[in-house]
């Protein structure tokens, strides 16, 4: 009797282990050594971008002048994306955009989600577009529209490195700082694009830049 109950237990262990779907594999988007995979943005050829990005002990440093981004070469959906970053000096203006639309611009159509300092967490519509939040459709037919996050701040002091948690499925997302949820966002616009980071103020570093693909 114990040695079919035994058998009876590997098989539904086997079974299980058989059905079971294995966990997706998490996307590296930033190597720590260069930007293989990412194109490198500021307008014009007055300035070399590599005066601008550049990188160190797996490190991202971005100058924050002039106004451009580094972006991902591919287009994502369906995601959690995962960063972190830090004012090396005095805090001011950055961001992540998601779902780039066209060709690349200062401001390309897109949602954001902000990096200013003391308003990380809010969105962006960048361009046309709209958004829902908390029952509040908001929809974008001029250059910029902010969504105020749900919390007061939960950044760290210059210096300090931050993490943004961002989840994407389909045309919602979601947006945690330093493990603070902050804004939730659905029926937007756009579902897929490619994935940049902001050129926008001072300098501003940033590392340890992946995604974990979801489901659709």
């Amino acid at each position: 009797m114990k040695r079919i109950i035994v058998l009876t237990a590997i098989a539904a262990v086997v079974l299980a282990s058989c059905t079971s779907k294995p966990e997706p594999e998490k996307v590296v988007l930033f190597n720590g050594q260069d930007f293989n995979g990412w194109k490198l943005f500021i307008p014009g050829d007055s300035v070399d971008v590599n005066q601008v990005w550049s990188v160190k002990d797996g490190v991202i440093y971005c100058a924050g002048q002039p106004k451009g981004y580094m972006r991902t070469e591919e287009s994502y959906s369906n995601y959690k994306l995962h960063l972190e970053w830090r004012w090396p000096e005095e805090p001011t203006n950055s961001g992540v955009l998601l779902h780039l639309q066209g060709e690349d611009q200062v401001w390309p159509n897109c949602l954001e989600c902000q990096l200013k300092s003391g308003n990380a967490g809010d969105f962006v519509l960048i361009g046309p577009g709209k958004v829902t939040v908390d029952d509040s459709v908001y929809v974008n037919e001029d250059r910029f529209l902010i969504v105020a996050k749900m919390n007061e701040s939960s950044e760290k002091p210059a210096g300090e490195w931050n993490s943004y948690d961002i989840e994407v499925r389909g045309n919602s997302v979601t947006c945690y700082v330093n493990g603070v949820l902050q804004n939730k966002g659905v029926d937007g616009s756009f579902s897929s694009g490619p994935i940049a980071l902001q050129s926008e103020g001072s300098p501003i570093e940033f590392r340890n830049i992946y995604l974990t693909p979801l489901e659709e």
